[in-house]
């Protein structure tokens, strides 16, 4: 009895077990479906959210190239990134087979769907993207690639939810306004086929000298599969890219039975090169020729932005300023500027510090009707010589170790440590101790060297690439005379000096337009990579460079500027094969600049076979800088850099150690200190009697009597040297914030009301300083 009761309640228990995981379940499931329909729900509420803002799109739009306009600052229309010639194929002249390969290869079902999106491709790409963790499949239809090459961005920022489900929504109104063979027409034409080339009938004519019914089945399959990747499919840089991609589109047809297995083996037996017709390029437009290597950065930098110039439809919009791009090509190649020989290049760049605006940009003289070809001005591989010192040496010295102009240095014998290799400067001599002015004015090489084993190269490197110069935090202690950077980077990086401190980097674009009406904009602010002490310290030496040292063949009269030379020697081995090279430069530079502009130069040549800089080529690099700047600041404010309240001006007993203040009628020097670090007793020296010829003046009587006329700031390429002493110094970074009041006569305050010291143009600069000396005097004497 007992047993039965007990089998009969554990048979009670499994039924109510069984109901209860019955009823569990069917509420997993009713969870589940409710789960899926708030999903789906949310999903078609949000698409539709996305959707109602999509761009419209019209017929024209959709028959329209794909190609990128770049206009100027103001507006203006510059030029198109497609060729000026488009061949449109309407329907009934494009073949079935070019028709066959393109849907064999982008979209086997083209024919069949009824909404323009296709979800089971959608689906698959969706689970093959998240098998690789990455986007290795597409799912998008033709029609949808046309919506995108339409209205949208192919950058990979740009693809968003909101993009997706606004291409899908304009594809599913594209679908039902237009047939299947309409839509095939306009992808047909509107795609990016390499070289300036949008559309497929201009691809046949521009490769193959043909239109598209009189292309072989080998060479439609390579035309209908270049769309995927048109550079990387180039069948003349990269045959057998190109041919892997034909034969792709080759077996894709094959499987949708669109070809028999005899065409499938003749086609891909067939050389890629067949019926290639090569191009010279000599039908480019001038414009385009002179303006080639500024559009070369252009497209450079907005790859870098994430976008596709050529796919995109974008409104680009440069900071190339044409007139002065077309005087920088014509200075160059006119004759205007003298060059050692045919051979000698060049590589040039303007910025404007201000905003970092890229406003010209010389990829060399002679320069053949090559698109996008080689561009000198950006080329990093070259030594820049001394015209990296004010980089890398000085500057950081006076904003770590708070240096002034006046500190000693040593020009003296020098080994660089743990090697047994002198250095020497450009004359084979040392002039012993000088001060900092004087040693970057006449750009000795030991002073520099030795600043930077002070400063430490470790830290000097950090300051320079917040300047865009990248020099290794290993390197040795020779990177003091002459470090690899482009004229684009050392533009950029005197730029800072130019703008107190603050460093712009060097930008072709300022907006991108994308046709979905968003607006990028890249102009900034800047950032501060130095103090206003360090950048006024370092222009006021530099200056004294262009009036009494090494740049004195780019000077021009009246102009504040301030400016730096650089020379490199050719190292041992160069010597070993051409000897007659001996004594002349292999590379050199100039950068200079205004508070308007910056420009770098760089002189040489391509090939040590093509000559040496001798002659007039070693004065090209200042030549080429004064004319073009004489050119820019034509109808620009000749404005002097202000000396900020961080900064003390004093006159100094020349090479007083330590400095010592000039008194009254005794020779000196005007140095300049950072405040707070200057020694006991140098104050500010507010007396009318300072300006800048005075300070030309004194600079002279400190050089030597060597009256020979080389280039006194060579670097050797191949100098090496060991380990480098780095400084532990410290130095506070924080600026004043005010200036210390000083109280001012009346007659001080009188004087500057009606005698305020402007430059006066139709004056001489030290005839001017005289007269204004003579007032001045004079007014003094009718006030008191």
């Amino acid at each position: 009895m007992a047993n039965r009761e007990n089998n009969s309640g554990r048979r009670m228990r499994q039924r109510e077990a069984q109901r209860a995981s019955k009823h569990l379940w069917t509420r997993i499931i009713k969870w589940f479906f409710l789960i899926v329909l708030l999903v789906v729900v949310s999903g078609i509420g949000l698409f539709a959210f996305y959707a109602k803002d999509a761009p419209n799109v019209s017929q024209d739009q959709l028959q329209s190239g794909g190609t990128s306009a770049l206009y100027t600052n103001n507006g203006k229309f510059l030029l198109s990134l497609g060729s000026e010639k488009r061949i449109y194929v309407k329907n009934d002249k494009i073949p079935q087979q070019l028709k066959d390969a393109i849907v064999s290869v982008e979209d086997k079902r083209f024919y069949n769907d009824r909404l323009g999106i296709d979800p089971v491709r959608i689906i698959g790409s969706m689970l093959t993207n998240a098998k690789s963790n990455s986007i290795a499949a597409g799912g998008s239809t033709i029609t949808q690639q046309l919506v995108k090459l339409t209205a949208f961005s192919t950058a990979a920022s740009q693809r968003t939810l909101k993009r997706k489900a606004q291409e899908a929504w304009i594809a599913m109104k594209v679908q039902r306004e237009f047939s299947k063979d309409q839509i095939l027409e306009f992808y047909i034409n509107k795609v990016f086929m390499n070289y300036g080339n949008y559309g497929m009938g201009t691809a046949a004519n521009y490769y193959y000298n043909k239109s598209l019914k009189k292309l072989d089945l080998a060479q439609t399959a390579l035309i209908a599969g270049m769309p995927n990747a048109p550079v990387a499919y180039d069948p003349y840089l990269y045959p057998e890219k190109a041919r892997y991609r034909r034969n792709i589109v080759l077996k894709t047809m094959l499987e949708n039975k669109k070809i028999t297995q005899a065409q499938y083996d003749q086609a891909v037996n067939e050389s890629i090169k067949k019926g290639l017709v090569h191009h010279r390029g000599n039908s480019e437009s001038k414009i385009r020729q002179i303006d080639d290597p500024y559009i070369k950065e252009v497209i450079a930098e907005v790859k870098a932005k994430g976008f596709d110039p050529y796919n995109d439809n974008l409104k680009i919009t440069v900071n190339i300023d044409q007139k002065a791009q077309n005087k920088l090509y014509q200075l160059a190649n006119d004759g205007s500027v003298p060059f050692t020989n045919d051979k000698m290049q060049i590589g040039a760049t303007v910025v404007d510090p201000n905003n970092g605006h890229v406003v010209a940009i010389l990829g060399g003289r002679h320069l053949p009707s090559v698109q996008l070809g080689l561009d000198r001005a950006v080329q990093t591989g070259r030594s820049t010589g001394s015209s990296i010192k004010p980089v890398l040496d000085y500057a950081p010295a006076i904003q770590y170790l708070n240096w002034s102009t006046a500190k000693i240095l040593d020009d003296s014998k020098y080994v660089y440590p743990g090697t047994n290799i002198q250095l020497y400067d450009w004359d084979n001599k040392y002039e012993g101790a000088m001060t900092m002015r004087y040693a970057l004015e006449q750009s000795r090489n030991v002073p520099a060297v030795k600043t930077l084993q002070d400063v430490g190269v470790k830290k000097a490197s950090k300051f320079a690439r917040r300047m865009g110069i990248n020099v290794p935090s290993n390197s040795g202690l020779s990177v003091a005379i002459g470090a690899n950077a482009s004229s684009l980077q050392m533009s950029g990086a005197y730029s800072a000096f130019a703008a107190n401190g603050i460093y712009h980097k060097p930008q072709f674009v300022s907006k991108i337009e994308t046709p979905d009406g968003l607006t990028r904009n890249y102009d900034s602010s800047g950032i501060r990579v130095m103090k206003k002490s360090t950048a006024y310290m370092i222009t006021d030496m530099l200056k004294g460079v262009i009036k009494s040292g090494s740049g004195k063949n780019a000077k021009i009269d009246d102009l504040y500027q301030a400016g730096k030379t650089g020379t490199v020697k050719y190292s041992d081995e160069d010597l070993a094969k051409y000897p007659a090279y001996n004594s002349t430069p292999k590379d050199s530079w100039f950068v200079g600049y205004t508070r308007s502009y910056v420009m770098g130069v760089w002189t040489g040549y391509d090939n040590l076979k093509d000559g040496t800089i001798s002659g007039v080529g070693q004065n090209s690099a200042q030549l080429m800088y004064k004319s073009m700047m004489t050119y820019l600041m034509q109808n620009k404010p000749n404005i002097n850099w202000k000396k900020p309240s961080s900064v003390i001006r004093a006159k100094i007993v020349k090479n007083s150690n330590p400095p010592e203040v000039a008194s009254a009628g005794q020779s000196g020097q005007w140095q300049l200190f950072v405040r707070g670090h200057a020694p006991a007793g140098i104050t500010d020296d507010n007396s009318a009697s300072y300006d800048e010829d005075d300070e030309e003046t004194d600079s002279n009587t400190n050089r030597s009597n060597n009256t020979q006329n080389n280039d006194n700031d060579s670097v050797t390429t191949n100098t090496q040297n060991g380990s480098t002493s780095q400084s532990n110094s410290s130095s506070r970074t924080s600026e004043p914030t005010r200036e210390n009041s000083h109280q001012s006569s009346t007659v001080s305050h009188q004087l500057k009301v009606l005698l305020p010291l402007q430059p006066q143009p139709n004056l001489a600069g030290k005839k001017r300083r005289l007269m204004l000396i003579v007032e001045k005097k004079m007014m003094i004497k009718v006030l008191l």
